[in-house]
């Protein structure tokens, strides 16, 4: 008995409309016209003998046979790509494209110094960025949105490996005029949580520097504002509170042309690890490590 296998192609349309749940919109993300998308799925679905979309003048359905499959798909999807970069990588270590993903709290401050020397060592490599915070990012690598992800550890992101890059060390941020009541480094105990701004939920920097001070009561306390850390350094400068900023974001000079003071965090754990994370298991295990050990040595020239 013959079986009918999907074509990658039709697949490729399947997740698109799942992600967009819009025909236009999923033709648009294909590169196809919107005739040729709903071919395409009428196409599979008449080879399946299966309803795998419910289409309305409104809305775009799935049915639960039809999530279930394109959830596989997806999966097929991913590992297409994976095998024809592995071939790539075989021939040309670090060639051709690769999609990494970047937190907000990294990009800004990193990638501008460090760019510049990736072209230069390996200028066959057409890396193409996609700036998220901590849990988008890590979503985006297990659906196979990117291929690798720039990411700040401790931080729970899935079935992943890792390669370590850097520690990067906490600094507290507090405006100048208080600088002679303010030791250095400076300890987790002066740090006043009534005054202590943060980042918003769903940045993991949040999450590293309250780990770090070891206490509780300042989650509870702390006045957590800010979309950014250039918004929490404006904040500080107009002395609205005090706050925690990363090592790289003060090497790139986020406090340049403010009347904000930085010390170092005295803590156990005063730091955050900086690390390349890609997929449990994914065949390009060693080009990741290759590329980990790319930017390890970018950074380094550019201190």
């Amino acid at each position: 008995m013959a079986v009918y296998l999907p074509t990658l192609k039709q697949l490729q349309y399947l997740v698109a409309l799942r992600d967009t749940g819009h025909f236009g919109r999923a033709a648009d993300a294909c590169f196809v016209t919107q005739s040729t998308l709903s071919a395409g799925l009428r196409e599979l679905e008449s080879l399946l003998g299966l309803m795998l979309v419910e289409r309305t003048r409104r809305v775009v359905r799935f049915t639960p046979l039809g999530l279930k499959i394109a959830d596989k798909g997806e999966r097929v999807l991913r590992e297409a790509e994976e095998l024809a970069a592995l071939a790539r990588a075989a021939g040309k270590p670090l060639s051709g494209e690769m999609r990494m993903g970047v937190i907000p709290t990294i990009a800004p401050f990193l990638l501008p110094r460090i760019l510049g020397k990736l072209r230069e060592s390996w200028p066959e490599l057409k890396l193409y960025l996609r700036e998220e915070p901590s849990a988008a990012a890590c979503e985006s690598l297990h659906r196979g949105h990117v291929d690798c992800v720039l990411l700040a550890l401790p931080y729970a992101c899935g079935d992943i490996e890792h390669e370590d890059l850097f520690e990067d060390r906490l600094f507290v941020a507090f405006p100048a005029d208080q600088a002679a009541s303010m030791p250095d480094p400076l300890s987790a105990d002066a740090i006043d949580e009534t005054k202590l701004l943060l980042l918003e939920d769903g940045h993991c920097l949040k999450d590293h520097a309250l780990a770090a001070c070891n206490r509780p009561e300042l989650r509870a306390g702390a006045a957590m504002m800010g979309t950014s850390l250039h918004t929490l350094v404006q904040m500080v400068d107009n002395k609205l509170g005090m706050t925690m900023l990363p090592e790289m974001a003060l090497e790139a000079g986020i406090l340049d042309h403010t009347d904000v003071i930085a010390r170092p965090l005295d803590a156990k754990h005063p730091s955050r690890r900086i690390a390349l994370v890609w997929r449990s298991g994914s065949p390009r295990e060693k080009e990741f490590r290759l590329f980990a050990k790319a930017l390890r040595e970018a950074h380094q020239a550019a201190r």
